[in-house]
């Protein structure tokens, strides 16, 4: 598949963004926590002469410059990106945090034709702050899961990659992804740094972005959903994050007739792992 990978400015920021071209109607991929672009390609494989698709690297991720200052800037970055890429309502398609980041867009009133959200759902009510800082891991606990916030050397990188790479058919969230993949995205996630390379997001990143204002109208509560007037389809991971949470997700998806929801077997990074099933869901309601 040809791809283009470039810098665009995109409001006051520059943002990485990798084109898939195609034509058809417009997509938008937005990544989840932790991860970048690279995590796209087994969808965008299967959705290729559908629709023109384009991702990029979140603020704080993969080789975006620029860092989050507050906690809205994932969701309100989309609006700028999607005016900067000259993308006409674009389908958004989101994991995890990006899964949220699209649909806060879409209830602020962003322009977009439809949503996708892979396994990154907001079924709880609003929390105080001190609540909302149990979202994310301890610090210690993600320097240990996946290093972020890093500085190495070249040689240290590389070890560290073969190592995931190594350990991925035993990783909670990386077994079943193909070792290539898992090798792309883990190297893309090194920024240079000097005379190394910084393994992002860091410490700084998670922690700006992890306790929302509880006091704004567009906030990761079960609220989200009732501003949100677009069609939209749900995807499950079976034993991802909210395996445990069908019943309350099926309570959303119940109050629209334009919802849909596809259960996947599989852990959380569903785009990765089941990318022929949610290509299949995508064209089935959101095709043309």
């Amino acid at each position: 598949m040809a791809t283009l990978t470039e810098l665009v400015r995109a409001g006051s920021d520059q943002f990485a963004i990798r084109d898939f071209g195609g034509s058809g109607p417009d997509m938008l991929l937005v990544h989840g926590t932790g991860h970048n672009l690279e995590v796209w390609h087994p969808l965008a494989e299967k959705l290729r002469g559908k629709f023109r698709m384009v991702a990029f690297d979140l603020r704080g991720h993969g080789q975006t410059p620029a860092q989050s200052t507050n906690a809205e800037q994932y969701w309100r970055d989309i609006g700028a990106l999607v005016s900067a890429l000259g993308l006409k309502s674009p389908l958004l398609v989101g994991h995890s945090t990006g899964g949220y980041a699209i649909s806060a867009y879409a209830a602020a009133g962003g322009e977009c034709s439809a949503l996708v959200v892979l396994d990154g759902f907001t079924l709880d009510g609003r929390k105080t702050p001190e609540e909302a800082k149990g979202w994310y891991l301890p610090s210690e606990q993600l320097w240990n899961l996946f290093r972020y916030g890093w500085e190495a050397g070249v040689d240290e990188m590389e070890q560290y990659i073969a190592e995931v790479c190594r350990n991925s058919p035993g990783d909670w969230l990386n077994a079943g992804v193909d070792q290539t993949l898992v090798a792309a995205f883990t190297r893309r996630s090194f920024m240079q740094h000097g005379a190394g390379f910084i393994r992002r997001p860091g410490m700084e990143e998670i922690a700006v972005v992890s306790v929302p204002d509880p006091e704004q109208p567009i906030y990761p509560a079960i609220d989200l959903y009732d501003h949100i007037k677009v069609p939209i389809g749900f995807v499950l991971a079976s034993a991802g994050l909210y395996g445990n949470r069908e019943a309350d997700l099926q309570r959303v998806v119940g109050r629209e007739s334009n919802r849909y929801l596809l259960k996947c077997d599989c852990g959380h990074n569903v785009h990765m792992l089941k990318s022929g099933e949610i290509a299949e869901f995508i064209l089935s309601h959101f095709g043309k």
